[in-house]
């Protein structure tokens, strides 16, 4: 089955109470079992859910793995993967990634003894280096956030391989459409849903997908526990909006490629960080493990000015300044004072985000339109 029909079918059948084709918010806490432990399957929302059920098991087959848990934010998600380590415990992370999971790792979970390592992932040689037998984690994303650098996920599963390791890729900047690590070697895929799964900006999930059924069980044995689970209505969303994910990403990624080559053209931009471009870092491995190159694109300014960054985030109209991605509509952010302020400014800035870093969430529009609305805020400068 080809990725657009798995979009509309995988894991979802008519309702067979009614036959509704579209999948029940089943907005209950409880069911009514027919005698102690005589249930159909659901006891407590909590534990399962039927709605949440059928969002696991769609997002599983888009990833093609065998299970899916579905969280009530990305971080969620990351809270549950960290939540299978133990004091003492190292993981090596990608230097550059959501000031969000950063935020996570450095204030919550090393309090409780787990250590962390943020090394440069665009050389995986850097992973070696820092490898112990207590590394159980290796932590990438790629694209990473927000210097969209690609990491080599086949290479990263080959360094760890023999070790108890696992790897766990964030992949929810490339999306399954785009991208698949579990095939090239990854134990757990974590997704922002929020982001272009959703795709309508309405709605704060995240989920985790393996095909190890051991990592499965502890998944949905800390998912139970710790209780922070999507909610009915949050799945019935995201069941509607994964219908188009296949469209959507075309359009997104038709519009990054026209875009990068705009702003790569322009006098007044420095770099511009698309992994498409034949001048990116690691183009070759992008080529080699992506479909396409997706709708995540950074630039930078000539003269590295924090207030020219600003004035460009402030200027454009079509693009709307907040936080958050993969929607629709095309967002703009200032990485250093929005999404990785968390990060120390030491830090932010050897893995490249510097003042004049801006990061684009590039929608569906008509392309034409979002390159006049950046044009016209360049110009001002």
């Amino acid at each position: 089955m080809k990725f657009g029909t798995k979009a509309i079918h995988a894991g979802i059948n008519p309702d067979s109470a009614t036959g509704a084709i579209m999948t029940p918010i089943y907005q209950t806490s409880t069911y009514v079992q027919d005698g102690e432990g005589n249930h159909k399957g659901y006891q407590y929302s909590r534990t399962q859910n039927p709605t949440r059920h059928v969002l696991e098991n769609n997002l599983a087959a888009l990833e093609n793995g065998s299970f899916g848990a579905c969280f009530a934010s990305g971080i969620a998600a990351i809270d549950c993967v960290i939540k299978m380590l133990k004091p003492g415990d190292e993981v090596i992370a990608t230097n550059d990634l959501y000031g969000g999971s950063y935020r996570l790792f450095t204030t919550i979970f090393e309090k409780y003894g787990i250590i962390f390592h943020f090394v440069d992932m665009k050389d995986i040689t850097n992973v070696q280096e820092v490898m112990t037998e207590n590394t159980k984690l290796i932590w990438t994303e790629t694209p990473t956030n927000p210097m969209i650098n690609i990491i080599d996920i086949k290479g990263l599963a080959a360094i760890i391989n023999g070790s108890s390791a696992l790897l766990c890729v964030d992949n929810t900047f490339a999306t399954p459409y785009l991208q698949n690590p579990l095939e090239l070697g990854a134990d757990i895929v974590m997704h922002s849903v929020t982001k272009y799964l959703g795709g309508h900006s309405d709605v704060v999930m995240g989920a985790l997908v393996t095909s190890n059924r051991k990592i499965a069980d502890d998944i949905y044995r800390i998912q139970n526990s710790s209780g922070a689970i999507a909610g009915p209505m949050d799945c019935f969303l995201v069941l509607r909006g994964i219908k188009t994910l296949h469209l959507r990403m075309q359009r997104h990624c038709e519009n990054g490629a026209r875009i990068a080559d705009f702003l790569q053209s322009h006098p007044k931009v420095e770099n511009v960080y698309w992994p498409g471009l034949k001048t990116h870092v690691n183009h070759h491995i992008a080529k080699s493990q992506m479909k396409d190159f997706g709708g995540m694109l950074s630039f930078t300014l000539k003269g590295n000015k924090l207030e020219d960054a600003l004035n460009i985030v402030k200027q454009v109209k079509i693009f709307a300044l907040a936080e958050s991605l993969g929607g629709v509509e095309s967002l703009i952010g200032h990485p250093v004072t929005m999404t990785h302020a968390a990060i120390p400014k030491e830090s932010r800035e050897k893995s490249g985000v510097i003042d004049g870093l801006i990061r684009l969430s590039i929608g569906i529009e008509d392309v034409e339109d979002l390159i006049e609305d950046l044009n016209q805020a360049l110009e001002v400068l």
